[in-house]
């Protein structure tokens, strides 16, 4: 019999990414989806069936992890194997724009799960989406899963809550519950607020004259970036281990925003030369023309200074490793963004 995953948040790169690998795996995947005026499945174009085609190996379904009643409905009448909660208000800096519905999705959107699975069967494997933003102002360098957490935001504050409430019912209810603390990883189905994928759409439509200039904010945030495609096989590995357990997730490999951007203006064979200090910082190409800028909007009230994994403990117990570098990445990115501009 068929493996059935069910993934919250699948509409979002990681959920994408892991559709199409559960489904390699012979897995049945069903996804929760909210509803919307809009269409925002194009990420899972490849695999989305209409409801009524015949065998059907990927079905959607309307819910919503603010909402508890939707969330028991839809595992009851799935019964899955696995769950994977990838759901979130993901973007650091918007939640502290809107903390109270961050707050919803993140923390109580992982309990609402949790319930959900002690009231329908405690059999159902369980996957949280953790990050590496929990680590926050970090104590030690790199960070593993015995590093404390200190968040600097309330994304970063939610996810440390979903983190600790998913030990609580593992150990409480004997649940096969697992963290994952993700660090930074992208994709060219990164959504397009974030840093990478700004930089990476800004950069190649500049090389095109499709736009201007590209405005950001810190550009001495240092990340671990990885590949999404490498790391939802790290997610599915922690459910087919022998006993639950939370791993970190990472390359080991750190790079300052302002690095990426280089290395993304070299491979497009941008010439780029940085003026000026601080917050006046910009960048400016060949011809003179100011490309880059910074701007006091794209701040954090509290920054995030460093980030650096160490993902020691998943090579060991898990068998696993980052395949794609951070070069990888980027000629990934660049090459999806090059085809989109010629269309």
């Amino acid at each position: 019999m068929k493996k059935k995953a069910l993934i919250f948040g699948v509409t979002g790169q990681d959920g994408a990414y892991l559709s199409k690998f559960l489904l390699n795996k012979n897995y049945v995947v069903h996804g929760v989806i909210r509803r919307s005026s809009s269409i925002n499945t194009f990420r899972l174009n490849d695999v989305y069936k209409e409801p009524f085609a015949k065998k059907r190996n990927f079905v959607l379904h309307y819910g919503d992890v603010t909402d508890s009643l939707s969330v028991l409905n839809i595992i009851e009448k799935v019964r899955p194997t696995e769950i994977y909660n990838l759901a979130a208000q993901s973007h650091v800096a918007v939640s502290f724009d809107i903390p109270e519905y961050t707050t919803n999705a993140d923390a109580l959107g992982t309990l609402r799960i949790l319930e959900a699975i002690v009231k329908v069967d405690k059999k159902i494997k369980f996957y949280q989406a953790g990050s590496s933003e929990m680590f926050g102002k970090v104590v030690e360098k790199p960070q593993n899963e015995n590093t404390p957490f200190y968040p600097r935001s309330p994304y970063g504050v939610a996810k440390v809550y979903s983190y600790w409430i998913t030990l609580n019912y593992r150990e409480s209810y004997k649940l096969f519950a697992c963290n994952g603390i993700l660090f930074n990883h992208e994709s060219p189905l990164r959504g397009e607020t974030f840093v990478t994928k700004k930089v990476v759409k800004g950069l190649c439509r500049i090389k095109n004259n499709k736009q201007k200039k590209l405005y950001l904010g810190n550009l001495y945030s240092k990340r671990d970036w990885g590949h999404a495609e490498d790391y939802v096989v790290a997610m599915w590995k922690m459910l087919q281990n022998k006993v639950p357990d939370d791993f970190v997730i990472c390359t080991g490999k750190q790079y300052t925003i302002k690095k990426f951007i280089n290395l993304v203006a070299k491979k497009l064979k941008i010439k780029i030369k940085w003026r000026g200090k601080g917050i006046n910082e910009k960048a400016y190409d060949q011809n003179n023309n100011c490309i880059i800028e910074c701007h006091q909007r794209y701040f954090r009230p509290a920054e995030v200074d460093t980030l650096q994994g160490d993902y020691s403990k998943a090579k060991k117990v898990l068998k696993w490793k980052p395949k794609k570098n951070l070069e990888d990445l980027i000629n990934d990115m660049i090459s999806y963004e090059l085809k989109q501009i010629s269309k």
